[in-house]
């Protein structure tokens, strides 16, 4: 089976990225290679990110891309390579599939991506974000997880400092995991 990505130039994606098996290796071991991976392909292919939460096994962002370029499949490839070559992995056995593509057993083969439609959708989205590392336990409100941008957001008027503290309506029922 093929699957075809949507690609429009300038758009909005939310993506979801997860590690090989769930491996929990977004950490603090890990957290500044992350960053750093980004940093590297901002640089070098630019764009902008509306809103990120990173957990211990996948991350959540927001991207927008720059008018004319659709290619986000570059840079994860990009930043998923730079990341997993100085990333503290757990010995997990390497499959012979992994091993003929020279692969190593960090993240998972693909990633899930979504165009953004209207600013629901987007709103939605950076919900969904933000509220994650409390679904999962991680965090009693999206103002106690470090790893996210919501403090910034707070920071641009988007959300107040209290948000989250109960599930928000428009992301009930919502599993991008």
């Amino acid at each position: 089976m093929h699957y075809r990505r949507n690609k429009q130039p300038g758009a909005c994606y939310f993506f979801t990225l997860v590690t090989y098996q769930r491996q929990p290796l977004l950490t603090q071991n890990n957290i500044d290679r992350l960053r750093l991976a980004f940093k590297r392909e901002m640089k070098k292919r630019p764009f902008t990110i509306d809103a990120i939460v990173i957990l211990p096994d996948h991350l959540h962002t927001l991207w927008r891309l720059p008018e004319q370029d659709s290619n986000y499949s570059l840079r994860w490839s990009n930043i998923k390579r730079f990341f997993s070559t100085g990333c503290e992995q757990s010995s997990l056995e390497i499959s012979n599939s992994h091993l003929k593509k020279r692969e190593k057993t960090v993240w998972q083969r693909r990633f899930w991506e979504h165009t953004i439609h209207d600013q629901q959708d987007w709103q939605k989205h950076m919900d969904y974000i933000h509220y994650n590392p409390v679904k999962h336990g991680y965090a009693k409100s999206p103002a106690d997880w470090a790893y996210s941008s919501f403090k910034q957001c707070v920071a641009k008027g988007w959300y107040t400092e209290e948000w989250g503290s109960s599930e928000p309506e428009i992301i009930k029922k919502l599993d991008y995991e």
